[in-house]
């Protein structure tokens, strides 16, 4: 079995876990939400901040997140009572268009699919890292997880996140959830494959990312 990280190539190896685990490869310390600058890509503007955005969801409300890809779209129940700080982010994120442009640049065969990396090779992130929120209430053991990668360090998570597309148990209290797709898994299970330890794969880049949307309910 295999497992999603951040993106250190390693770092399933050194927690133990199944290679490759979803993770980053942090590219350098991270650094705690104002934005420092912006610079326009071939397909995506990339955004820096200076720190973590304050918490501004209402834990007590309904949140879902609709990925809009080429193919379809993917819609995902949030899941702020399990998670508020990473559904805190991945909220603002969303609603600050970080994601449009971005891709799925991990995507391993019945596995998980890892996007939201602004440098498509698993080493970037906004600028900060929040901290960890496991449970032990939810498992991965089926398809339709959201859950965010991370390095080494716990508390590493920034804007990389995976969707797992069969059972990842082996994840368990280790990465955190804080989704569950509700509509569109047909759309995360046919999202080309892609290994970047492949030279191969990383040819061309993956699969876009449209942007993601969020209903507050």
């Amino acid at each position: 079995a295999t497992t999603p990280l951040a993106a250190t190539p390693d770092a399933s190896a050194q927690l133990g876990l199944p290679t490759p685990a979803p993770s980053l490869t942090p590219a350098s310390s991270p650094t705690p939400a104002t934005i420092i600058n912006t610079q326009v890509q071939p397909t995506a503007t990339t955004y820096t901040y200076t720190a973590a955005p304050p918490m501004t969801i209402d834990t007590s409300k309904k949140y879902t997140a609709t990925i809009q890809t080429p193919r379809g779209d993917i819609v995902i129940d949030l899941l702020p009572d399990i998670a508020p700080q990473t559904v805190n982010n991945f909220v603002f994120l969303a609603r600050q268009n970080f994601y449009n442009g971005l891709t799925w640049h991990r995507v391993l065969a019945d596995f998980m699919a890892q996007g939201g990396d602004p440098k498509g090779d698993g080493t970037g992130g906004p600028g900060y890292s929040i901290p960890a929120e496991f449970t032990d209430t939810i498992s991965f053991s089926k398809p339709g997880i959201l859950a965010m990668a991370r390095s080494n360090d716990p508390d590493s998570a920034g804007s990389q996140f995976f969707i797992t597309t069969g059972d990842a148990s082996w994840l368990d209290g280790q990465y955190t959830i804080f989704g569950r797709v509700i509509s569109g898994q047909d759309i995360v299970d046919g999202i080309p494959l892609r290994d970047p330890s492949n030279p191969a794969d990383t040819a061309t880049p993956g699969e876009t990312i449209l942007g993601i949307t969020i209903a507050e309910g």
